[in-house]
């Protein structure tokens, strides 16, 4: 087990068995996102990559709430009349990690949604691979109730996840939906009670912690890059990822994972894998 004790004040690390659980962690404040956490969980992305005892990351929030988003006091307010290079600055933080550090991270990133996910949230939400909630989260994109449109990357991501209608719905009513219309929406994997969140979590975690990580990392990169290209330039992209995990892999996880099928018959596609 590795410990990351106090070493940020508003976020939350551990690493255990090849997890890293990153907690958000205001809870006074529904763990909104104010410019504290922002510079802090670039930090711990950065370090959690270079750590070889975090082979997943699972992001959640402390308390009832995944997040509620950006802190309107101290992301809006305090910033309004400040000099607009300021401004700058608390927006690129913001978009550093909630999309661009996590959405091509290097490991494999699960949102385990406890709770509240509102507006803002909603971009490191879909950034993250996989996601699971509990039943009982809500989820909403308040904006219009406050007087302004989503912000950041809030409508790319839900209009990547969820549809259309059901995106501009949500946008233009503010209303709220619970993990299970979520989960039927698509914007996350499943959802389960929370009762049984952070078990049904591990378990999927430890999934990925049996896969090649090379691979892995290719998978989901090359998915992600090529829903952006034509089909001829995803045909060349992903072909370019095959032949980057094959020459990178210390494990040569395709020839080992080739001779258990072909030579041995220890594994058949679907039903049993290929063994680290």
């Amino acid at each position: 087990m590795s410990s990351y004790a106090n070493r940020w004040q508003a976020v939350a690390v551990e690493v255990s068995e090849g997890i890293a659980w990153v907690t958000l962690n205001r809870p006074e404040k529904r763990n909104a996102m104010n410019p504290i956490m922002n510079r802090e969980m670039a930090s711990v992305l950065e370090t959690l990559e270079l750590d070889p005892g975090a082979q997943v990351l699972v992001i959640t929030g402390a308390g009832e709430s995944w997040s509620a988003g950006m802190d309107l006091k101290e992301y809006f307010r305090e910033v309004d009349h400040a000099p607009e290079i300021a401004q700058e600055k608390v927006r690129r933080e913001a978009s550093h990690w909630q999309w661009k550090l996590l959405r091509m991270y290097s490991k494999p990133t699960i949102a385990m949604v406890n709770g509240w996910c509102f507006g803002g949230a909603f971009s490191p939400l879909v950034a993250c691979d996989l996601a699971i909630a509990a039943d009982e989260a809500v989820f909403g994109l308040s904006e219009i109730n406050w007087g302004i449109p989503p912000g950041n990357l809030v409508s790319k991501a839900v209009a990547d996840t969820i549809g259309h209608r059901k995106a501009l719905h949500y946008i233009m009513t503010g209303e709220t939906f619970t993990g299970r219309q979520a989960a039927e929406m698509g914007l996350v994997n499943r959802s389960v009670p929370r009762a049984r969140l952070k078990e049904e979590t591990t378990a999927l975690a430890k999934v990925l912690l049996q896969k090649n990580p090379i691979a892995l990392r290719a998978a989901k990169c090359g998915f992600k890059r090529c829903r952006e290209l034509t089909w001829e330039q995803s045909e060349d992209y992903l072909y370019a990822k095959v032949d980057q995990a094959v020459f990178r892999d210390p494990e040569q996880g395709r020839a080992e994972g080739l001779k258990q099928f072909l030579n041995e018959k220890k594994i058949k596609p679907g039903l049993q894998t290929y063994q680290r």
